[in-house]
C-alpha cells in the first residue's frame, strides 16, 4: 500500500527516488517530499530569495553564460571581473553566501591554487624570469597565463557550485521534462547532481554505524588505514543495492512508460526568465563576435 501510494506522487516520477520514507502524505491526501530528506541528498539549501525563485532553466543558461563568457572573452580581466561582481553578488542575493564561501574555501581555492602552481612552474613560456629553484623557474608570462587559467576554472566551478545550492534537482528535472528532454537523459542528470551528497550522506551513517560497534577510525594513520575496509565494503555493496532498489522503483513507476506524463507541481517560467535567457545568449554570442574580430 505504500508503495502504490508512493507512486502516486509526481515529484517521485520527476526526481526518481526509491524510498517511500523520503515522503509523508498530507491528511487531504496529496503528496509532498520530505525537505530534509531531499536536502540532505543534494547540494541545495532552502532559501526564500529572488534566485531561488527564477525558473531552473534560467539559472541554468545564467551559469553556462557566465562559464562561457570567462572562456571566450579575449580580455584577461574577464574573469575575475564576472567573479567580484556577478558570482559573489549572487551568493549574497540567493542567501547562501556562507555556504558558497565555505565551499570555495575548502574546495575550489585549493584546486585552483594547484593548478595555479602546476601550470606557472611547468608552463613552457619564454620570457622574463622571475623566480628560479633547481630546474623549475617561473616567468611573467606563465605566471600571468596560469593566474588566468586558474581564474578560469575558479568562476567554472563556483557558478556551478552556486546553481547546485539554489536550484532543487527535482525542480531541474520537472522543468527540463516539461521541456521535451527525454527521461533518461533528465535522469542521468539528476543522478549525477546527486551521487556525491548522496555518498557523503551513506559514508557518514556507516562511520557512525562502525564506531558504535567500536571500530577506531580516529587515532593514528595506520589504524585508519586497516579501517577502511570495514568503511568502504558497506559502501560500494550498499550502494550496488540501491542501484537495483532504484531500477524497481522506477520501473514501478512507469518511467519507460511512452505516454504522457503529467505534473502535480508547476514550474514557473515568467516573462522576466524568458528576457533573462535570452540576454544571457546574446551576450555570449557578442563575445564571441568581439573574440573574433579581435583575433
Amino acid at each position: 500500500m505504500g508503495l502504490v501510494s508512493f507512486c502516486l506522487c509526481d515529484h517521485l516520477v520527476q526526481g526518481c527516488f526509491a524510498y517511500p520514507q523520503d515522503y509523508f502524505a498530507y491528511p487531504q491526501g496529496c503528496f509532498a517530499y520530505n525537505s530534509v530528506m531531499h536536502e540532505r541528498l543534494s547540494f541545495y539549501v532552502r532559501r526564500d530569495s529572488a534566485l531561488h525563485h527564477l525558473n531552473p532553466l534560467t539559472k541554468l543558461t545564467l551559469i553556462m553564460g557566465l562559464v562561457l563568457i570567462s572562456f571566450i572573452s579575449p580580455w584577461y580581466w574577464t574573469s575575475h571581473f564576472l567573479f567580484l561582481f556577478a558570482i559573489t553578488p549572487l551568493s549574497i542575493v540567493g542567501k547562501v553566501s556562507r555556504e558558497f564561501f565555505r565551499t570555495l574555501l575548502n574546495l575550489i581555492l585549493p584546486a585552483a591554487l594547484f593548478l595555479f602552481l602546476m601550470q606557472a612552474f611547468f608552463q613552457p613560456i619564454e620570457g622574463r624570469v622571475i623566480f628560479e629553484f633547481w630546474f623549475l623557474d617561473i616567468t611573467v608570462e606563465s605566471l600571468l597565463f596560469a593566474f588566468r587559467n586558474a581564474m578560469r576554472i575558479t568562476v567554472m566551478v563556483s557558478s556551478f557550485t552556486l546553481f547546485l545550492l539554489t536550484t532543487h534537482p527535482s525542480e531541474l528535472m520537472s522543468d527540463l521534462s516539461r521541456r521535451g528532454l527525454p527521461p533518461q537523459f533528465a535522469y542521468v542528470i539528476i543522478s549525477t547532481l546527486q551521487i556525491l551528497p548522496q555518498m557523503q550522506a551513506k559514508a557518514q551513517t556507516i562511520i557512525a554505524a562502525q564506531r558504535s560497534r567500536g571500530l577506531d577510525t580516529q587515532s593514528n594513520f595506520f589504524r585508519r588505514l586497516r579501517s577502511l575496509g570495514p568503511l568502504v565494503g558497506p559502501l560500494v555493496f550498499g550502494s550496488l543495492v540501491e542501484v537495483e532498489e532504484r531500477a524497481i522503483a522506477i520501473e514501478a513507476r512507469g518511467f519507460t512508460s511512452t505516454h504522457p506524463k503529467t505534473s502535480l507541481y508547476e514550474i514557473p517560467d515568467t516573462n522576466f526568465d524568458r528576457v533573462l535567457r535570452w540576454a544571457l545568449i546574446g551576450l555570449v554570442i557578442l563575445t564571441i563576435a568581439v573574440r573574433l574580430w579581435l583575433s
